[in-house]
């Protein structure tokens, strides 16, 4: 009975690493698998998804000079803004009034803050 138990015991020794090749190839091949699927995807994802790249990328090139224009007209009056408003989360929603001004109200809750530079005084 012993011998039958150490036979049986050196036998298991032996198969193990041609068992763990086994799951190791299986593995291996279900990476594989996965991979191949994951290129399949991208690949459907990109075919797809080119036109809409190539419409995109005509519209901006169309739009090129007028953005170039637009951002170094408005790109200093929009730096004499930032310097009025501390923070715009401390402003509630724009009113539109009838007669076309646009109205930005401090939230209540908001801390007291200061323009730079200015001292908090009226000149007369």
């Amino acid at each position: 009975m012993k011998r039958l138990m150490i036979l049986c015991f050196a036998a298991g020794i032996c198969a193990a690493p041609v068992l763990a090749q086994d799951e190791e190839d299986d593995v291996s091949e279900g990476f594989d698998l996965m991979e191949e699927g994951a290129k399949l995807l991208m690949r459907g994802l990109m075919s797809e998804v080119a036109p809409a790249i190539d419409d995109l990328r005509s519209t901006l090139e169309e739009m090129g000079p007028e953005l170039g224009t637009f951002i170094t007209t408005m790109g200093p009056a929009l730096s004499e803004l930032l310097a009025e408003v501390d923070d715009f989360s401390h402003y509630a929603p724009p009113e539109f009034m009838p007669n076309g001004d646009i109205i930005m109200r401090r939230k209540p809750t908001a801390p007291l803050w200061m323009p730079e530079g200015e001292t908090g005084e009226i000149e007369l």
